[in-house]
């Protein structure tokens, strides 16, 4: 039997990191655009990271679905293993359901989207009236609060693993790990 490989690989741990960082970031920037006002253009920003974050997730996803996970660590409790995968799929859906439902519902502004100043990005065909454009407003701004909680909760969880058990599943997605 070959060995199992205990990291993920390269292009995993780019596209984790990337996209991480970018989510973080634009978590900050939606919770204090409205404080930021006329000081910071925080949503030109949160736009274009949003927009990027999408279409990260997507190759992100591609690379998902056609490369496996590292087994956990032997031992995992089998709760620890489902709420594994379960926070990362809901993170999968966050990853794309958050930046589109931005984008459709920005779609309804009279502003263009501006992605960092390149070119405008099209936009849907809805309006303000629409129900759909202030269902999706609503569901942005709450799941953002939930996704920032979920993100803590992944970065402690990552934080435990590593300093109390001891058990590598930190470095699975920091590093090259040794084979098995």
């Amino acid at each position: 039997m070959p060995p199992r490989t205990l990291h993920y690989d390269r292009v995993a741990r780019a596209l984790h990191w990337t996209i991480g960082s970018l989510v973080i970031v634009n978590i900050l920037l939606g919770i204090t655009h409205d404080a930021l006002r006329g000081v910071f253009q925080a949503m030109f920003w949160h736009q274009s990271i949003g927009l990027t974050v999408l279409a990260l997730s997507l190759v992100r996803l591609g690379w998902r679905l056609s490369h496996p996970a590292p087994p956990l660590p032997e031992g995992t409790a089998a709760w620890e293993k489902a709420a594994a995968i379960g926070t990362h799929w809901i993170f999968y859906t966050l990853m794309i359901f958050m930046p589109l439902s931005g984008w459709i519902f920005t779609s309804a502004g009279k502003w263009p989207i501006p992605f960092f100043g390149l070119f405008e990005v099209p936009k849907f065909a809805v309006t303000k009236a629409d129900p759909i454009v202030g269902t999706l407003h609503e569901s942005h701004e709450t799941l953002g609060w939930i996704w920032g909680a979920l993100v803590l909760l992944h970065i402690a969880a990552a934080l435990r693993h590593h300093f109390i058990l001891k058990d590598g599943v930190l470095l699975r997605m920091w590093r090259d790990a040794p084979e098995r």
